[in-house]
């Protein structure tokens, strides 16, 4: 019985592999670019990315394709102008092979013309937007139109034609510029441009954006609403928004100089101007204003794990603070404010702040400097409990060890927020998921506390995740993506970012230790406006771990046995970061 038993086993065990060994030389092709069977393009290059049996052999117009070990397939599409076609073929180890046909239409962008006829092609205003304006303001005019005319907007204000070696050889080129006048009243219109030739014929064509003057019955003060208001440098954007300024408290009076678009225009001070969006704001009645502010007595003490200033002002004001290095310090600005300080009291409970001093900037910019003990930046908060600023600066932990430390990890996307895709059709929310619960299990081995923004599948906004670790308050986080570029052959790597000088050197530890697992350099880059990046609470960085768009490196990131040697790395990092803090203090 024993016997029979034992060959009914190998039997099942054999038809178990046999039918495994069937499935992967089954073939099949599945195309994650392109998705359609026919593409209009406007470019030349192309790539051709998916997946077919891990044992199949691959062709595209004759030519021989890498399969790799998962089946993933990566390749450049050069087509010509006009229809091009393309056959992939799949060919098992034995068996019948099956195709697909995929086409480009490739129709080259028309080179830009002159206009010949009686019209005016396009009109650009800059700030681009619906504008409310103030005297003396400025709108920007970009006109492309019928060469050798006169052309005229609002209140017969004449735009020149540029001469040709200014516009790359394009004739019937426009600009000027409107200067917002104080008789002007004009509210919601769009600026006319005539154009008029030399024989008297004239056309008229409007802008896009609307114009108006900010109006003596509108509000001149905002307040700053809600726990993630935010000023903008300008009106620059990129996938990740408008450069911050930085974030600041509720609660805070702004005087409103125009309006670009959805974003209000302040005047922070003399020198300084900044935007932020409409919905971060809650306009006052028409007669508020914002008083003349001094600053009274200052007080620095410290706890058992922050240390405090506090500066005593009659109204809260708006604020900008950032870090140095070399020595370490925070600064703050505080806009409006002037100096009435005559004393500052500074407690021996202060552990990580060594001293405080001020500086008169300008005549409405008080600029507070906070000298640290430690070269490490370990995270500061501004605040205001009432009127009184409120500087919160992390001391440095006692014990530079995992076991004593709070440690965030953040697997991005979630949800409906999948992030990018890999040839196989991997998904890089699942596997950033996977890695972070690797590295959760990681740091517990040594004894962190380790706080999840999540531990499966579902969805986190941003906004979400910022709030939850402003109040679970950990002494580090580490937020894990992938990264995903359009071309899957030669764009790989691993990468680390961090936004302020003070936080470098955990990116810039993490990122040593990933490229010891062979991966290509992709950088360690600074300054980087990506949202979990803009807390200055707590060091944290953002690891692009590698390109899930690049077939060899999806290859590795789906390996269980390489996303463990992601975490290890990571958690090796983040213990070089502890030791570097050790040897500087």
């Amino acid at each position: 019985m024993t016997n029979y038993k034992n060959t009914l086993l190998i039997v099942i065990s054999f038809f178990i592999f046999s039918n495994a060994i069937a499935q992967a030389d089954k073939p099949f092709i599945k195309l994650v670019e392109p998705l359609k069977e026919y593409n209009t393009v406007a470019s030349s290059k192309h790539f051709i990315v998916g997946s077919t049996c891990k044992n199949c052999s691959l062709y595209i117009n004759d030519s021989v394709v890498k399969v790799y070990a998962t089946g993933a397939f990566a390749y450049q599409a050069d087509v010509a102008e006009g229809e091009n076609e393309f056959t992939i073929v799949a060919k098992p180890p034995s068996g019948k092979s099956i195709s697909k046909k995929i086409y480009y239409t490739y129709i080259p962008p028309k080179p830009a013309t002159p206009v010949t006829t009686l019209s005016i092609e396009s009109i650009q205003t800059f700030p681009q937007g619906n504008l409310v304006l103030k005297v003396g303001d400025k709108i920007d005019f970009k006109v492309k139109a019928l060469p050798g005319a006169t052309l005229r907007t609002f209140d017969n204000t004449e735009l020149y034609e540029m001469p040709i070696s200014l516009t790359n050889g394009m004739p019937g080129i426009y600009q000027g510029q409107y200067i917002v006048k104080a008789t002007d009243s004009f509210a919601a219109i769009k600026f006319p441009v005539t154009l008029t030739t030399t024989d008297g014929q004239s056309v008229t064509k409007e802008t896009n954006d609307r114009f108006s003057i900010l109006s003596p019955l509108s509000s001149d003060i905002a307040i700053t609403k809600g726990r993630l208001a935010y000023l903008l440098y300008g009106l620059g954007e990129d996938r990740l928004g408008g450069s911050k300024i930085g974030y600041v408290d509720s609660l805070i009076p702004l005087q409103i100089i125009g309006k670009v678009a959805d974003k209000y225009k302040v005047q922070l001070a003399k020198s300084r101007i900044a935007y932020i969006e409409e919905d971060k704001v809650t306009l006052m009645p028409k007669g508020s204003f914002i008083p003349g502010v001094l600053s009274g007595s200052w007080r620095v003490y410290g706890d058992s794990v922050y240390d405090y200033v506090n500066i005593a002002l009659n109204s809260r004001l708006p604020y900008q603070s950032y870090q140095e290095v070399n020595p370490s310090q925070i600064i703050v600005d505080i806009f409006g404010a002037v100096s009435n300080t005559n004393w500052i009291t500074q407690l021996q409970s202060a552990k990580e702040i060594a001293s405080v001093d001020y500086q008169q900037l300008t005549d409405d910019i008080l600029r507070i400097k906070i000298q640290l003990k430690h070269k490490q930046h370990w995270g500061h908060q501004l605040y205001y409990k009432g009127n009184m600023l409120v500087i919160k600066v992390k001391q440095q932990p006692r014990q530079l060890l995992l076991k004593n430390l709070t440690i965030a990890v953040d697997a991005g996307h979630g949800g409906s927020n999948t992030g990018a895709g890999g040839p196989t059709g991997s998904i890089e929310k699942m596997l950033t998921l996977a890695v972070a619960l690797k590295l959760q299990k990681a740091l517990e081995a040594q004894g962190a506390k380790v706080i999840m923004t999540r531990t499966t599948e579902r969805f986190f906004d941003n906004k979400e995740r910022i709030l939850f670790y402003r109040d679970s308050t950990p002494d580090l986080l580490v937020s894990l993506h992938l990264n995903s570029s359009d071309d899957p052959i030669n764009t790989g790597g691993t990468s680390t970012y961090y936004r302020y000088i003070g936080f470098r050197n955990l990116s810039l530890d993490i990122y040593k230790q990933m490229l010891q697992l062979g991966l290509k350099e992709y950088g360690n880059t600074g300054s980087f406006n990506f949202m979990l990046n803009s807390p200055t609470e707590y060091p944290n960085a953002l690891v692009e771990m590698l390109f899930i768009s690049n077939p060899a490196e999806e290859m590795k990131i789906l390996d269980e046995n390489f996303q463990q040697q992601i975490a290890d790395k990571v958690v090796a990092g983040i213990k070089d970061f502890l030791n570097d803090c050790k040897s500087t203090d």
